[in-house]
């Protein structure tokens, strides 16, 4: 009981703690027009190559998720660009995965078991993300969505203004406005270190992950399961990391893993949407539905109509990859230098 207690106190702190987060940074967020005119920042290429960089940097995607739709609630960048940087968040999350299984590897572990997943991960991500990203691109263009548009309810907006007004104010009264923004990135990663804390343990030691491989041999019911365990985990790094060692262990096939990670690439975006919401900006919800719709689209087209033909050629890029060590590090250097080009352009 004390245990579910402490929970609770956990998630009602994070959540504090990540609507302040966002205060600080959409504050903040017109002292960077500078900065992002220096850097020549203006078209979609450039904001997928800086989601895709942050998320390495802090190890996480959906706070740069967030700062994206800080940004455009700034007026900083369009909306186009911040669906860009979106997806530029989720590929480099992928790279996190990736990390994990290299973790692994230096513990003594088999390298393709360990590293594969990462891989993996990154290989079902950009192959569904990229042609979602011009589908969204024509529908936000299109106004296809413009009707989903959601905002804060207005008695939620003053309660937010009445409490967090006064932190804002003192902390932009001491500090200039690009150092906010680095203050506001800082403890947007503390709220999501508070979520975890919050969360419900789900580690690959739990009976019933443990004894996945005993009932879903089915693509739909990996791919379900992927949506349920990264809604649970609010993280598609964690809900992805789980898989190293499970299948380093052998409780699940590589086959079995392809519909899982395009499951757990659509349910991701739920905090990325509750962000939308309390930046009460109503575009910014439109922005992120698209986003979260053109995936699930794309997926669930590839897992009715082509799945075999998709697993196929996945694996066959896979194995490619993971020939030998030169393969495999000319695969991370293009993962490393692919989102600086992009920026740079």
């Amino acid at each position: 009981m004390r245990g579910r207690i402490k929970k609770i106190a956990f998630a009602i702190l994070g959540v504090a703690v990540f609507i302040l987060a966002l205060e600080l940074l959409k504050t903040s967020a017109r002292g960077l027009a500078p900065l992002f005119t220096a850097l020549s920042v203006d078209s979609v290429l450039n904001t997928l190559g800086i989601g895709w960089l942050m998320a390495y940097i802090v190890l996480s995607g959906s706070p740069v998720a967030a700062v994206s739709l800080t940004l455009y609630s700034g007026g900083i960048i369009t909306d186009v660009q911040s669906f860009a940087m979106i997806t530029g968040s989720r590929l480099g999350a992928s790279f996190i995965v990736l990390l994990v299984g290299f973790i692994s590897h230096l513990r003594g572990h088999q390298r393709v078991a360990s590293i594969s997943i990462g891989v993996l991960a990154f290989l079902v991500t950009a192959t569904i993300y990229l042609p979602a990203m011009g589908l969204g691109y024509v529908a936000l263009t299109n106004g296809w969505f413009d009707r989903v548009q959601f905002g804060s309810p207005q008695m939620l907006s003053s309660f937010i203004d009445v409490l967090y007004d006064p932190i804002v104010r003192l902390i932009t009264g001491v500090l200039p406005g690009w150092m906010v923004f680095i203050v506001g990135i800082g403890v947007l990663l503390l709220a999501f270190n508070i979520f975890d804390r919050a969360l419900p343990e789900m580690t690959s030691e739990s009976t019933g992950i443990r004894r996945v491989s005993d009932f879903v041999y089915r693509p739909s019911i990996m791919f379900a399961l992927g949506m349920l365990v990264t809604t649970v985990t609010l993280s598609v790094s964690v809900s992805l990391g789980i898989l190293v060692p499970l299948s380093v262990r052998g409780y699940v096939r590589r086959e079995n893993l392809i519909p899982y990670i395009m499951g757990a690439n659509i349910t991701t975006f739920i905090d990325t949407l509750f962000a939308a919401l309390l930046l009460n900006t109503s575009r910014a919800f439109t922005i992120v539905f698209v986003e979260m719709t053109s995936v699930a689209v794309l997926s669930l087209l590839v897992l009715t109509l082509t799945y075999s033909h998709y697993r196929r050629t996945i694996e066959r890029a896979l194995g490619a990859i993971l020939h030998d060590n030169r393969r495999l590090f000319l695969f991370l250097a293009v993962l490393l230098i692919t989102p600086i080009i992009l920026l740079l352009s």
